[in-house]
């Protein structure tokens, strides 16, 4: 049975992992430190809980705790007005509840690896829309793992939550201790390394023989990925352009657009 407690004050300390989400820093920190995550919305709370992540307590409104029910068990629950809902949230599209979730430990990437065979591996993408983006196009179309380098956004920051949809829950990830001999550990793991690159002198991602194992790497947003990246993997590849756009200038795509585009590509098995 779930436990209910009406709370009439934002600033009342019960509501501690829900405030100060509109300030970055303040967010990161808490998350840091109390090892927690927010799920915004039924769905992706849903998914959390479906994924295993303990619910340390639900924030929501009066309304939404009956369409809730059955996913909430013994959850600690706080119920506000819709007015200190948004006021907490900092806006209207907190989709009707926000759940702290308990983290857990991130695995090895040796673990996450052990029988996949098409895997993202994302070095230095900052921007938690973007990664929630294209963690969500990776579970989509069947990758199935994701590796980050050290300094990638977080996947389980409240926006890379909500951009994914969930889908930060459903497919398996691990970030890399050693970011130097990233790539090197991935070959020792019999992974082929492709990097995608807006170079148009690479070859064509559709043309590439894919083998059993293939670690498709994806840069930063403004540099794409780093020269040694570039000059470590197995092959460099590209998307092709519409030479009509590549003469106006258009010479490449966002990154999660690209991903979307790669990862479909790299979903080919050779005859």
């Amino acid at each position: 049975m779930k436990v209910l407690e009406y709370v009439n004050d934002a600033a009342d300390p019960r509501l501690a992992d829900y405030t100060g989400l509109r300030d970055v820093g303040l967010r990161k920190s808490l998350e840091a430190e109390r090892g927690l995550f927010l799920a915004e919305g039924e769905k992706v709370i849903r998914r959390a809980v479906a994924a295993g992540y303990p619910v340390r307590s639900v924030l929501t409104t009066e309304r939404w705790l009956e369409p809730l029910a059955d996913v909430l068990g013994d959850a600690l629950v706080y119920v506000v007005s819709d007015a200190v809902m948004s006021g907490i949230a900092g806006f209207q599209v907190h989709r009707g509840a926000l759940a702290s979730m308990e983290r857990r430990a991130l695995p090895e990437v040796e673990e996450v690896l052990a029988g996949a065979a098409r895997v993202v591996v994302l070095e230095d993408l900052v921007d938690h829309s973007n990664v929630g983006a294209i963690f969500r196009c990776a579970a989509a179309l069947g990758v199935d793992a994701v590796v980050l380098s050290p300094r990638c956004a977080d996947p389980l920051y409240r926006r890379s939550v909500k951009v994914s949809m969930g889908s930060v829950f459903s497919i398996p990830y691990a970030r890399m201790d050693n970011w130097f001999d990233g790539l090197a550990r991935l070959r020792e793991l019999g992974f082929r390394t492709l990097a995608l690159t807006p170079d148009q002198s690479a070859v064509a991602l559709d043309e590439v023989k894919m083998g059993e194992r293939v670690a498709l790497l994806l840069g930063s947003e403004g540099d794409g990925l780093s020269s040694r990246w570039l000059r470590e993997a197995d092959e460099a590849v590209r998307i092709p352009m519409s030479a009509r756009a590549m003469a106006a200038g258009v010479d490449s795509l966002n990154v999660v657009a690209a991903a979307a585009i790669a990862c479909h590509g790299l979903m080919r098995r050779d005859a």
